[in-house]
């Protein structure tokens, strides 16, 4: 379940890649056994096309949160999130295209990433929606298919 417009609660569409786990981040053996694949490429978040379709997501724009992290946050980013439909695909994805291993790396994967990279992507987010145009959607598109043919290319 995740925060859309206006606050309301819809199911973002994924497939599994995770064994069942109380973890907030992938550890090396909780993959399914083709989920290590699907999340460097991306290819997990294809079903939210489905979400596109229903009119729940857009292609463009900030990345949905989950219901905990949505109340967490101050009521100034609730009401600035609520205006618009989340999407699939923005600057902060890629930016952080490849967060998932840069964490692994690390012991305190929690607190850095909500000291630093969580507030890094809540600034990208906000740049795009304040500055949303189909030049900068081409731009992320572009880069968006270079990583991820780079992702899928590279051992």
């Amino acid at each position: 379940m995740r925060v859309g417009k206006n606050g309301k609660l819809f199911t973002m569409y994924k497939f599994r890649t995770l064994k069942e786990t109380k973890e907030m981040f992938a550890q090396k053996d909780s993959y399914t056994r083709f989920g290590r694949f699907l999340r460097k490429t991306k290819i997990d978040e294809l079903p939210q096309l489905w979400n596109v379709l229903k009119g729940d997501m857009r292609i463009f724009g900030y990345r949905a949160e989950e219901e905990r992290t949505y109340n967490a946050l101050p009521e100034a980013v609730k009401s600035l999130l609520a205006r618009e439909k989340p999407g699939i695909i923005d600057l902060a994805s890629l930016a952080f295209y490849d967060e998932e291993s840069v964490l692994q790396s690390l012991k305190d994967k929690d607190k850095v990433y909500w000291e630093v990279i969580r507030p890094l992507k809540f600034t990208l987010q906000m740049f795009y929606m304040e500055n949303r145009s189909l030049m900068l959607n081409i731009a992320i598109l572009y880069i968006y298919l270079k990583k991820f043919l780079w992702s899928i290319t590279r051992k």
